[in-house]
């Protein structure tokens, strides 16, 4: 049963996206914005131009709080928005000299930002996978001691205790994910991605659902579709999308997907810190498109990326509301204009989904023919990867083997999935693609 578009009339709602703040405590306007550090934009500020810029700077580099707060701040009025979703990768990304008591500062003075600046607005959290120390360690549940994740995961329930219904706290307390009630007919379920990282050692001793996550999904889904609720889900809100996850944890979650394709309303998420859509299909035919999960950009600018943020419209709460996504805005800070002499800070709408890309609607189907025609329209694949970078893409241009990497590689919500490279012209092997989309990873 396909979604439709609501009736006229209908009422719809706004939910806000950030992802992939990335705090640097240590960032210092002036500083070397392109040394050999793993992380820039710190340390001493040095003479002349071409230092860290006020409010951010383009290249390996993270942002100053002022920035996350000049984002809260110039949001439209917390009252026009219904949530917020939060995924995660709060502190910077100096992960070599971290420790715990670093990562919970970051927890809670970013989520105290949040509260501060969106009030009583609900705010649904996911994991990161820079919220652990070392980075992407994320051992399974039963792991205990001092080598557990106990000491994060507590700290996240009792900072998101306000956000959530105490029945999230069990889960959450367990191996860091949850469900809640959005409004009635909608639920929003919270996974803990890190567990399906490539680059997760955890993953070396259960691969396939070591905290039994998927099976969890399978019983709030089914759940769900007795009650006749819509669920926000498959992917996240989760912090890393499908598609980088493990071979085995990917493709059991899609088919997961599959079967509660009526059921899951929308998937999203973050991770890659650009903006992106990947697509996931009947896994019998894999002739029709069931579900996609956007991939929201980043607040932080590492690489070379504007701070930028995502507003999602959506069906809204009456009787018989799909609960989809009818369509979603980016907005960007600019930073070359941002950070010229005597400039204010100015987010601004960077495109509208729909308006961008000639949509009819945002349902899957529509997704899955805008791949398609990405395929002979040039001009419109162009412009989807000015997007892509929030408006400030490489130099280097996207030409061919890049241009297939994204629609093959990018396309699926199923990590290592050949079957959109079959259709693609000049017909390219599945393992170029594969390495060529995998290069572009950021974190």
């Amino acid at each position: 049963r396909p979604p439709v578009p609501p009736p006229p009339g209908a009422p719809t709602a706004r939910l806000g996206g950030v992802t992939d703040l990335h705090w640097d405590r240590h960032y210092v306007p002036g500083s070397e914005a392109a040394g050999g550090d793993p992380l820039c934009c710190r340390g001493a500020t040095r003479p002349g131009p071409g230092g860290a810029g006020g409010g951010g700077e383009y290249g390996k580099c993270d942002l100053p709080l002022h920035t996350i707060e000049a984002l809260l701040g110039g949001v439209p009025s917390a009252a026009t928005f219904a949530a917020a979703y939060w995924t995660g990768d709060i502190p910077g990304g100096d992960v070599w000299q971290q420790s715990r008591q670093d990562q919970l500062l970051a927890l809670r003075t970013v989520g105290g930002v949040l509260r501060r600046y969106l009030g009583d607005l609900p705010v649904y959290p996911a994991v990161g996978n820079h919220e652990a120390t070392p980075v992407n360690a994320f051992p399974p549940p039963y792991v205990q001691g001092n080598q557990s994740s106990a000491w994060l995961y507590d700290a996240m329930a009792q900072a998101w205790q306000d956000w959530l219904p105490p029945s999230g706290g069990g889960t959450l307390r367990a191996a860091g994910f949850y469900t809640a009630r959005v409004w009635p007919g909608l639920r929003l379920v919270s996974l803990n991605m890190n567990f399906c990282s490539q680059a997760n050692l955890g993953g070396v001793i259960n691969s396939t659902d070591p905290a039994g996550q998927l099976q969890w999904l399978v019983g709030v889904g089914g759940a769900a579709e007795q009650a006749g609720e819509k669920v926000r889900a498959g992917g996240g809100i989760g912090h890393i999308p499908p598609a980088h996850c493990l071979h085995s944890w990917s493709w059991n979650g899609g088919g997961i997907v599959s079967r509660f394709e009526g059921t899951i309303a929308a998937q999203g998420g973050g991770h890659t810190h650009v903006d992106e859509f990947e697509m996931f299909y009947d896994e019998e035919t894999l002739g029709g498109a069931v579900s996609v999960a956007f991939v929201a950009p980043s607040v932080t600018t590492y690489i070379n990326l504007n701070p930028g943020y995502r507003v999602y419209e959506v069906d809204g709460a009456y009787p018989g509301s799909s609960h989809a996504v009818l369509d979603h805005e980016t907005f960007i800070l600019n930073l070359t204009e941002a950070n010229a002499p005597g400039a204010e800070p100015r987010w601004q709408r960077l495109y509208r989904a729909r308006e961008a890309y000639g949509l009819p609607s945002a349902f899957p189907a529509d997704w899955d023919q805008l791949i398609r025609r990405f395929q002979d329209d040039e001009r419109l694949f162009q412009r989807f990867w000015f997007l892509f970078h929030k408006g400030h893409p490489p130099h280097e241009p996207c030409l061919a083997a890049c241009k297939a990497a994204l629609l093959c590689g990018g396309g699926t919500g199923r990590s290592a999935d050949p079957s959109l490279c079959q259709p693609l012209r000049p017909a390219r092997g599945g393992p170029r693609i594969q390495a060529l989309w995998w290069q572009r990873r950021l974190c």
